[in-house]
């Protein structure tokens, strides 16, 4: 009798495993396990989609998990805790609506302590006399990749409700932010954008994802904002290779960043190339087209990457050369 009810107990327990082992979809053409570049360095993940990823990311609720953290030139290094719904928080804080809000989404594994933003958040309020808020999805983007990416999605819903009420509550203006994402933080800043009708006036997209985004139609796209710029420094590996906004700068052809020995270095040297396109010029020239941009065979009109304001009106591809260690920016221009 007992060794009846092991073997029972035992098939119930394969049987659950199975379920959670079963393959729902290929999210992507190409192998099933990929490295991913997170805040730990390379990973290999599983990119088919499983009812155990489905089940791990609904343990993430971005209403609740949320956290939103201001920072200006008053407070530049402890942040002030901005909940949605606090109205007298928000008042008594040292939010200006009067001034450019600039909005920061991490990527997978980030925290708040993560380069991303320790590199970003001193660089804006250095460069100019702004609000950053710093958006906190880490519950949503920790432990494997693929509930981290269903994650981005719902993250970015519900940060564009997060973004509506500071509108509302402060008098604020949609017209006044920009906003600045890496890598699965890179797809959310359009996923918020688009939430938010396309009216954003500025949005950066660094070095958007790859894995999980080739034929994904939440992935970033051009009209999530008015002027959507991406720079991409890994492209084809862990990011994105094609055009995704109005305008995409290649540096160095994209892909491998001088001065970097490994992938997530170059992936994540978009954070600094940007900070530093406050001080400096990324004078980039524009490309035929992707082949072109990818090898710097390019002499069309030219264009600054990065910078604290927009470029509406213009598009295409772009190729820029900088320095493989800071200053990064060629200073002869």
């Amino acid at each position: 009798m007992a060794m009846r009810v092991l073997v029972v107990i035992g098939i119930a327990i394969a049987t659950a495993r199975a379920s959670q082992d079963a393959v729902l979809a290929r999210l992507d053409p190409g192998p099933r396990y990929q490295y991913v570049s997170g805040e730990n360095g390379i990973e290999l993940q599983d990119l088919w989609l499983k009812s155990r990823d489905i089940e791990e990311a609904g343990y993430y609720d971005p209403d609740y998990h949320n956290g939103y953290h201001l920072f200006t030139r008053s407070n530049p290094s402890t942040s002030q805790p901005l909940p949605r719904g606090y109205k007298d928080t928000l008042a008594k804080s040292y939010y200006d609506p009067r001034k450019r809000t600039i909005v920061l989404v991490h990527g997978w594994q980030n925290t708040p302590t993560s380069q991303f933003h320790v590199v970003l958040i001193p660089a804006f309020l250095e460069a100019e006399d702004v609000n950053v808020i710093m958006t906190d999805w880490s519950v949503g983007a920790a432990g494997n990749y693929l509930p981290a990416l269903l994650n981005c999605i719902r993250s970015g819903e519900s940060v564009a409700k997060y973004l509506q009420w500071l509108v509302e509550e402060s008098g604020g203006d949609l017209s006044r932010f920009h906003l600045v994402g890496h890598s699965l933080g890179g797809h959310q800043v359009g996923i918020i954008g688009r939430n938010l009708g396309g009216v954003v006036p500025y949005i950066t997209s660094l070095d958007p994802a790859l894995p999980g985004w080739i034929t994904n139609p939440n992935r970033f796209k051009a009209d999530d904002g008015l002027y959507t710029e991406v720079m991409h420094t890994n492209a084809g590996v862990s990011g994105f290779l094609t055009a995704l906004g109005h305008v995409d700068f290649y540096p160095n052809g994209g892909v491998n960043m001088p001065g970097c020995a490994d992938r997530s270095c170059s992936h994540h040297r978009c954070n600094y190339y940007l900070a530093e396109s406050f001080k400096g010029r990324f004078l980039g020239s524009q490309c035929d087209n992707l082949a072109s941009a990818l090898i710097g065979d390019c002499d069309g009109h030219t264009l600054n990457m990065g910078g604290l304001t927009p470029k509406p009106g213009y598009t295409g591809l772009y190729h820029v050369e900088t320095n493989a260690h800071s200053p990064w920016y060629n200073p002869v221009y």
